[in-house]
């Protein structure tokens, strides 16, 4: 049988403010444990919770950005559950009247096919604290440092088919919170989480099968990795004869498993009512016109605007507006460089080895945008070569001054006086008689890469200075190619 996989993501996205949804305790990562825990983070008697009006900003800003409708009038519930690192019993969320209503995202898949995938809501919600278990000799300690810190949960339709489209519209939306500066994207300290709702199912039919939820995955590739890992799971056990049950399960990244958790809950489970210490929260048009005004550029709009406004391809467009911190870096360079599709080529060849192999972001580059817009600069005035470029570039990274520092205290101007070349030329035309009459007497097509052994030879001789293009025009005349 022919299965279908129908996959629904609900990301976390921790909201970039400097204090909790509903005290002034700090959002800070890294504090000592329950350091940042207030009275109303800790739901003591007689406390109340006052929203934080920038976390309703963020989520404005963020319905703004997928073109989703902003509810004029929200409401907070409480959700109810007992576990140990829910002080009060129950979460404050919010349940039949999100902030946040239906939008759209369209996803862009490897072989450059578009798709676009529904957004159910996105609603305000508290975290919860963290339950550690290491270090307690068989016990499980709390910190509640992370109890109340602003959460933003982007609920999707159940539009993606495979992994790899569950992947991508998972980068989507962080590429979406980290433009509009509402998230910090830092998957490792918790702020961007998924859970993943997978089920399967006969193909072509309408109905769909028992889902499983994949909770807390921090990470792209464990996403992946758990999402087919867990279709595989469901096809073998309806193909045994067995039924899907509706639980919640762990993906172990050690073992590339999932696991079950627990059963699934439902809605009437959690009983929700309208969180009595808080007021409907109601938004009027000035707000949103106030917070459409601060928005940045929105990376589909940046990425049309490399393609038409610089000439560039849609991949490198696509490349380049990843994320804003590079779409910025590559604006500054292009500007100061003069050439945008040369610059492009720095940015994602030389410039992101070099990251890459340090483990360094792009803004703690130690070559900033207007270095490298300077270096690129040098390689179209014909100051240097491209390969020369590369040694100069290496020797910035080292912290050995600017491109033009670099050039002048090395010697690296590249030879562009016609006489001196020509020179050069003619002694190595000279040396190699024999390789000259194989060149004349060849067939043509052949030519072109028997050039390469003199082009070689004088560079070698002028210690890679000279201009290659003059170099082959000139070998090219004295041939007669």
């Amino acid at each position: 049988m022919q299965w279908e996989t129908v996959i629904g993501l609900e990301i976390h996205t921790q909201l970039a403010t400097c204090s909790k949804i509903f005290s002034g305790s700090s959002t800070a990562f890294g504090a000592a444990p329950n350091t940042q825990a207030s009275l109303i983070d800790l739901a003591m008697p007689g406390v109340l919770p006052v929203l934080n009006r920038d976390a309703v900003r963020m989520a404005v800003r963020f319905g703004k950005a997928i073109d989703a409708q902003v509810a004029e009038r929200s409401v907070f519930a409480r959700k109810n559950y007992f576990y140990p690192d829910l002080p009060k019993g129950y979460q404050i969320s919010q349940y039949e009247l999100p902030i946040v209503g239906e939008g759209a995202v369209e996803i862009r898949l490897e072989d450059d096919v578009c798709k676009t995938v529904g957004v159910t809501r996105a609603h305000l919600e508290e975290d919860a604290g963290k339950s550690l278990h290491e270090d307690f000799q068989g016990l499980t300690g709390i910190d509640l440092n992370r109890a109340g810190t602003p959460l933003l949960e982007i609920v999707s339709e159940p539009d993606m088919r495979s992994a790899r489209e569950a992947v991508a519209y998972a980068k989507k939306i962080y590429q979406i919170v980290t433009y509009i500066g509402i998230c910090d994207g830092n998957m490792q300290e918790g702020s961007f989480r998924m859970d993943a709702n997978v089920s399967i199912r006969p193909k072509g039919q309408a109905e769909f099968g028992t889902r499983a939820e994949l909770k807390n995955i921090n990470s792209f590739r464990f996403l992946e990795k758990a999402i087919n890992f867990e279709v595989e799971r469901q096809i073998e056990v309806l193909e045994d004869g067995g039924k899907v049950v509706q639980e919640t399960r762990l993906y172990d990244a050690n073992k590339d498993e999932t696991r079950s958790m627990r059963s699934k809950e439902e809605a009437n489970d959690y009983r929700y009512f309208p969180d009595p210490d808080l007021l409907p929260v109601e938004i009027d048009q000035a707000f949103i016109d106030e917070v459409v005004a601060e928005m940045p550029e929105l990376p589909d709009a940046r990425r049309a605007r490399f393609e038409a406004g610089y000439g560039l391809s849609a991949y490198d467009a696509d490349v380049l507006t990843s994320s804003r911190t590079q779409a910025n870096y590559f604006e500054t360079a292009a500007q100061i460089a003069g050439d945008a599709k040369l610059t492009a080529n720095w940015v994602m060849g030389e410039l992101a080895a070099a990251l890459n192999k340090t483990g360094a972001e792009i803004d703690d580059s130690p070559v900033d945008a207007p270095a490298l817009g300077q270096l690129v600069a040098r390689i179209s005035d014909n100051t240097i070569s491209g390969k020369i470029a590369k040694d100069v570039f290496a020797a910035m990274w080292e912290g050995e001054g600017s491109a033009d520092a670099v050039i002048e205290a090395k010697g690296l101007k590249q030879i562009t006086d016609s006489g001196a070349i020509e020179a050069l030329v003619d002694e190595v035309l000279a040396a190699n008689p024999g390789q000259v009459e194989n060149y004349r007497a060849a067939d043509p097509a052949k030519q072109p890469k028997m050039l390469g052994f003199f082009v070689g030879q004088i560079m070698k001789k002028s210690q890679g200075k000279a201009n290659p293009q003059q170099v082959n025009a000139l070998l090219r005349q004295k041939l007669g190619a």
